[in-house]
């Protein structure tokens, strides 16, 4: 009786079809997951699921000769040595307490662009991590009176630290040099226009000696000079004048 064999032909002949398969489960094998049409990944997935038992079993067996007769199994279906080496050695370890549903299928919302065929993804159900368990915290230890004073005195040489920061700050601020700078060449400036005016002076002085007592005669400082001997001089002539008449007398 042929009841309930018509499921997943896929629209191919039987040697297209056993192909088929065997490419797409060396491919999930291969990458862990592949995107394909909803039909075929319902066809791949007792295909690849059947393989897995096979590798589980030899991973089981004692015997070396069971071993390999499941690993010839395998290779007679996938055919690919790469593939059921990869299968047997690697991936059988996430399954060997699984029970069963080692894939899982994804329907995609949008369908291929070419036939409007509904599109999916396949792969492989990997082991649950184990969450860590959360350490309980300790309780805050009490504060004695030294750790409330080591703050405050933290918090004083902070304040040190930072005003001895500024002043050097301050006493390397570039305006300030500039400044300093500035104030040196002014002053060799005038140091220089008076000595060049007392060498003017005494040139004048050494070539025109006459010129020289004009210029000390304008000066207002000599001619105060003057006047006030010239005021002494008149007091003193008629207090000689009056002698005189006195004597006579």
């Amino acid at each position: 009786m042929r009841h309930r064999k018509h499921n997943h032909l896929l629209g191919v002949k039987t040697a297209h079809r056993i192909s088929l398969l065997a490419n797409l489960s060396c491919s999930l094998i291969e990458n862990g997951r592949i995107k394909t049409t909803l039909a075929k990944a319902r066809a791949l997935r007792p295909t690849i699921e059947k393989a897995i038992t096979l590798a589980k079993k030899a991973h089981v067996a004692s015997d070396a000769a069971q071993k390999v007769h499941y690993r010839r199994l395998a290779i007679a279906r996938l055919r690919n040595k790469k593939a059921v080496k990869k299968l047997f050695d690697e991936l059988v370890e996430q399954f060997v307490n699984r029970n069963g549903g080692y894939t899982r299928i994804y329907k995609l919302a949008m369908p291929r662009l070419g036939d409007a065929a509904d599109m999916a993804i396949i792969e492989f159900v990997e082991e649950a991590t184990k969450k860590k368990s959360k350490k309980k915290k300790s309780a805050p230890k009490k504060k004695t009176a030294d750790s409330q004073k080591q703050p405050a005195k933290d918090n004083v040489d902070q304040a040190v630290e930072k005003t001895e920061s500024k002043d050097e700050s301050a006493s390397e601020d570039p305006v300030a040099k500039v400044d300093e700078v500035a104030s040196d060449v002014e002053n060799e400036q005038a140091g220089d226009s008076e000595t060049e005016t007392k060498e003017v002076a005494e040139s004048i002085v050494s070539d025109d000696p006459e010129e020289a007592d004009e210029a000390d005669n304008n000066d207002p400082v000599i001619e105060e000079e003057s006047q006030a001997e010239k005021a002494s001089e008149e007091e003193t002539e008629p207090d000689a004048e009056e002698g005189d008449k006195s004597s006579k007398d």
